[in-house]
């Protein structure tokens, strides 16, 4: 299934009246300016989708710091986005979709199967002279009707023994699968079998999801080699989804786990390991108690940095 859509389609559906409704989903782990850059300049008709409250429960640390929303929560989100049964809608964001892939990945779970990603975003769309509109757009309410579990997930146990089954890809930056450091969550380091794949390497140095041959051969390298046998984690099940949705174009189907790191590190009995290998220097041990938590407590706002939220 394509996922993908250009600023040039974009902007001819725009141009011809066909419906779409755009979502610009801005939100970077550590900021919270998302809401005030949308109304500086946005698509034309771009609707603001708060990643925080309308893609996500409080935390919770058995669920995680972004716990995917009841049906009933996200289905009155998205009528208030505007969307209605049938419509074609895009997402998009000014970080490489590492946000907006968020709203994708529900929206896809959710049974909307004309929903795609703007590929470049925001930038992408500037840079092809396409114009910005300023302001709040508020839509008229939509009928959009929302199911549940059209997209494939793992929990708490099934993450622990993905490695004996298949690969289980930690989309995290490196530092943090390393135990490096630990910029949000308790303990520091990456689930014990987990391979690392930040998921910063999806893309070109524009923001543009690499070609289906290039990313192909990268998680082919990790050792995905079956449509069902790849599971992606990273902080807190949001730029997790940009890697389901990179592995997708590669042609593989992946397989979500939404609590992520998050979850995993606020249960004590959990196992953790540190270093560059799935199994280096296991232990299990208290929250905090792990090399390099809290070790940094800034976090990247470059839109080719991000930590893996």
């Amino acid at each position: 299934m394509t996922i993908l859509m250009d600023a040039s389609e974009v902007h001819r559906r725009l141009a011809a009246g066909e419906r779409t409704v755009l979502l610009d989903v801005r939100w970077v782990l550590g900021r919270t300016d998302g809401h005030s850059q949308y109304m500086e300049g946005h698509l034309p008709g771009a609707v603001f989708v708060d990643l925080p409250s309308e893609l996500a429960d409080h935390a919770q640390p058995a669920r995680g710091r972004h716990p995917l929303p009841s049906v009933e929560r996200f289905q009155l989100a998205a009528r208030r986005w505007g969307i209605n049964d049938g419509d074609t809608v895009v997402a998009y964001d000014n970080s490489g979709s590492m946000a907006a892939a968020r709203a994708w990945w529900m929206l896809r779970n959710a049974g909307v199967e004309t929903v795609y990603l703007l590929d470049g975003g925001l930038a992408a769309w500037r840079a092809a002279g396409h114009p910005v509109q300023a302001g709040e757009v508020t839509p008229a309410v939509g009928n959009v009707t929302l199911a549940d579990g059209k997209m494939p997930t793992i929990n708490e146990e099934e993450a622990a023994h993905w490695h004996e089954q298949g690969v289980l890809l930690d989309a995290r930056a490196g530092e943090r699968y390393r135990g490096e450091i630990e910029p949000i969550d308790p303990r520091a380091g990456h689930i014990p079998g987990a391979v690392s794949a930040p998921t910063t390497e999806n893309l070109t140095a524009e923001g543009r999801f690499l070609s289906a041959e290039e990313l192909r051969r990268r998680f082919a390298g990790l050792g995905a080699d079956g449509p069902g046998n790849v599971a992606v984690y990273c902080g807190s099940g949001v730029t997790a989804a940009h890697q389901v949705a990179a592995l997708e174009i590669a042609g593989y189907t992946a397989a979500l786990f939404p609590g992520s790191f998050s979850q995993w590190s606020n249960n004590d009995t959990n196992p953790v390991a540190v270093g560059s290998e799935p199994f280096e220097d296991e232990h299990v041990g208290n929250v905090g108690d792990a090399p390099g938590a809290h070790g940094q407590t800034g976090t990247s706002t470059a839109a080719g940095s991000s930590v893996g939220s």
